[in-house]
């Protein structure tokens, strides 16, 4: 019993190491940017060394029907994601060029309509961590069994992340659809009731006018 409790002390404690100085350093920036109608908006993310992680994701939360197009370019200015009328998306590529990456936003085939674009940019160095031990005295590295429950851990946190993300676009549109239909039900209602109080105005009149006797002279 004291063992496992032991063990139990002994993971948390790594767990809390590995958060605060994990192996992985990670660069992340998380923004919401509303784009105009035939805007074009770019961010950009700087990449120091070849073979980083970058990972990208988007979402459209208003707006429209909820797409927009984007596209994501290397220092060289070549392309390496591009979509057209995309609602969401969730990419991971391997940077292997230094220099700025840059990810575009395109809202040309909206006339009017104003999107809400919540985006995220994140650049992951990964790096073998240093408490790993070889297995009868070989080259080999082979991961522990508490490191593979970190990893499994952190493969775990990572889905529910992106679970929460979908929840939240999927919560953000049903609302933005809400108060559109009751934009629509609204002006509906008052152009009926305008039309009505218009066509009784009218009834008034014509009836009003068959009563109209004139006066002729004698």
């Amino acid at each position: 019993m004291l063992y496992q409790q032991s063990r139990i002390v002994l993971l948390f404690f790594i767990v809390l190491l590995v958060t605060l100085f994990g192996p992985n350093s990670t660069n992340a920036t998380a923004l919401t940017y509303e784009l105009s109608a035939n805007e074009d908006a770019c961010f950009y993310v700087w990449a120091d060394k070849p073979g980083k992680k970058v990972g990208f994701y988007f979402a459209v939360q208003q707006g429209g029907a909820f797409d927009i197009d984007y596209e994501v370019k290397d220092p060289q200015d070549d392309s390496i994601l591009k979509g057209e009328r995309e609602r969401q998306g969730d990419f991971v590529f391997t940077a292997n060029q230094v220099g700025e990456y840059s990810f575009c936003f395109s809202n040309d085939m909206s006339t009017f309509a104003e999107k809400l674009v919540d985006f995220e940019i994140s650049v992951e160095h990964e790096v073998r961590p240093e408490f790993i031990v070889k297995k009868d005295g070989g080259n080999d590295q082979q991961l522990t069994e508490m490191e593979e429950t970190l990893f499994r851990l952190s493969g775990t946190l990572t889905n529910i992340a992106r679970t929460q993300k979908y929840f939240r676009t999927r919560e953000n549109r049903n609302s933005a659809t809400v108060a559109s239909t009751e934009n629509r039900i609204f002006w509906f209602a008052f152009l009926e009731s305008l039309a009505i109080v218009s066509m009784a105005c009218l009834q008034v009149f014509v009836i009003k006018s068959f009563f109209n006797v004139k006066k002729g002279g004698v």
